[in-house]
C-alpha cells in the first residue's frame, strides 16, 4: 500500500497504561519501516504529547515538550502542535482499557474528522463494558456462561443481599471482575464464600460496575477477527497458563504460559470457533480488529463466548498478531491491512447524508 502519515496514540488514562506502551512499541517499529509515523503519548492525566525523533517510545512525559491538541470540525485530518498543523492520514489508537478503548478517544477522532484504526464509538463502548457486551451476545443468540452484575454502591449498601443473590444464581468457583477493564486487572477467582468479599473489594477499586461469572472447567481459546462488515477469523489459539487462570502476572510478568498457535482442535471445533467469533464481532457492531476469547467446557465440549477485545494486545506475546501470522498474514501486512480497513470505513461513513434538506429534496 502507499506510504501513509500515521499517528500512533499510546499510553492513556487506564490501569493498562503500561501494556499500551508495550503494544505501541511493536506497532511503531514495524510501521516506521514503510510509513511516516508520529507517536503521540497520552500521559496518565490525559495530556497529549508529540514524540519526536525517538527510537524507543518514552514511558512518561519528562522529556517531552510539545503538547498536542485536537479540535472538532476540521475538513482535513490534522493534529495541532505548538500552533502548527500536523497533517496525518489516519490515527492508530493503541490504547487499552478505559479512556482509550471504550469509545472516548474514538469519539474525539470522529468529531475531528480523523480516520482511525479499529472499532467505532458504540462498538468500542460495548466491547469495554462486559455487562453491555454480554447482553448483546445473549440477544444475538450466542452461548455465554451464566453471570450476574451489580453496582459498587449496591455492594456497599446491601452487602448481605448481594452475596445471597450471587450464591442463588451461581455456584463456586466464580470469577469476579470490574466490568470496564482488561488485561485481567482487578480479576479474582473465588473458590468459596470466604474469598468473595475480598474479590469484590478488589474489582470495585477499578469500576463502579462489578460482574460475577460462573467458573467453568474449560480450555481457554482465542480467535482473531479482522475486517468491517465482511469480517474474517484466524485460526484459533489456546492459552495454557501455569497459574490457576490467565491473570495479569501470567500475561505480562511470568514467562511460563504456553501458547498453542494454532490450538489442537478438531476441524469442526475450529470452524465453530471461527464462526462464533465472527458473530460475536458483528453482534457489537465491531470493525477493524477484535480478539474473541472463548471457553470450551472440558466435560462436554460446549463452546462459550467469554468476551471480545476491540483493541487487542500487540506485545511480543500477544495472541492477536500471532494468530494472524500462523493464518498466513505476517505482522507488517496485518498492520497495513488494519490501516486499509480504517480508511475504508472512513470513506464509507463519508457517504452518509448529514443534511435534512438532502433527505427531503434528494
Amino acid at each position: 500500500m502507499e506510504k501513509l502519515r500515521v499517528a500512533v496514540l499510546y499510553g492513556g488514562r487506564s490501569g493498562e497504561h503500561e501494556i499500551s506502551i508495550r503494544s505501541a512499541r511493536s506497532i511503531y517499529h514495524t510501521l516506521k519501516k514503510k510509513h511516516s509515523v508520529y507517536p503521540i503519548f497520552i500521559d496518565k492525566q490525559g495530556l497529549w504529547w508529540r514524540v519526536s525523533n525517538s527510537n524507543e517510545l518514552p514511558v512518561n512525559n519528562e522529556r517531552l515538550t510539545e503538547r498536542v491538541c485536537i479540535y472538532p470540525g476540521f475538513t482535513e485530518p490534522v493534529l495541532h502542535t505548538a500552533g502548527a498543523k500536523l497533517k496525518i492520514d489516519i490515527a492508530f489508537p493503541v490504547l487499552h482499557g478505559p479512556h482509550g478503548e471504550d469509545g472516548i478517544i474514538q469519539g474525539v477522532l470522529e468529531s475531528a474528522g480523523i480516520p482511525y484504526v479499529g472499532a467505532g464509538v458504540a462498538a468500542s463502548a460495548a466491547g469495554m463494558d462486559k455487562v453491555i457486551m454480554k447482553a448483546l451476545f445473549v440477544q444475538a443468540g450466542l452461548p455465554v456462561p451464566p453471570y450476574v452484575w451489580f453496582y459498587r454502591s449496591k455492594w456497599r449498601d446491601q452487602r448481605e443481599d448481594v452475596v445471597g443473590w450471587i450464591e442463588t444464581k451461581l455456584t463456586y468457583p466464580l470469577f469476579v471482575k470490574p466490568a470496564n477493564l482488561g488485561s485481567s486487572v482487578g480479576i479474582s477467582k473465588v473458590h468459596e464464600l470466604g474469598e468473595l468479599n475480598t474479590a469484590i473489594q478488589e474489582a470495585a477499586r477499578y469500576d463502579s460496575k462489578i460482574i460475577v461469572e460462573q467458573g467453568i472447567a474449560a480450555r481457554e481459546l482465542e480467535c482473531s477477527v479482522l475486517g468491517n462488515e465482511y469480517a474474517e477469523a484466524s485460526l484459533p489459539g489456546e492459552v495454557l497458563p501455569k497459574r490457576e487462570f490467565y491473570d495479569y502476572a501470567a500475561k505480562y510478568i511470568e514467562d511460563t504460559t504456553e501458547l498453542h498457535v494454532p490450538a489442537n482442535l478438531e476441524r469442526e471445533q475450529a470452524e465453530e470457533i471461527k464462526h462464533l467469533s465472527v458473530r460475536a464481532f458483528q453482534s457489537i457492531g465491531c470493525s477493524g480488529m477484535g480478539r474473541v476469547d472463548l471457553l470450551m467446557d472440558r466435560n462436554n465440549g460446549t463452546i462459550y463466548i467469554n468476551e471480545i477485545n476491540t483493541i487487542p494486545g500487540f506485545t511480543s506475546i500477544s495472541m492477536y498478531p500471532k494468530l494472524w501470522e500462523v493464518s498466513g498474514l505476517p505482522f507488517a501486512n496485518l498492520l497495513d491491512r488494519l490501516l486499509e480497513i480504517g480508511l475504508e470505513r472512513f470513506r464509507d461513513q463519508a457517504q452518509n447524508v448529514t443534511s435534512y434538506d438532502a433527505i427531503t429534496n434528494p
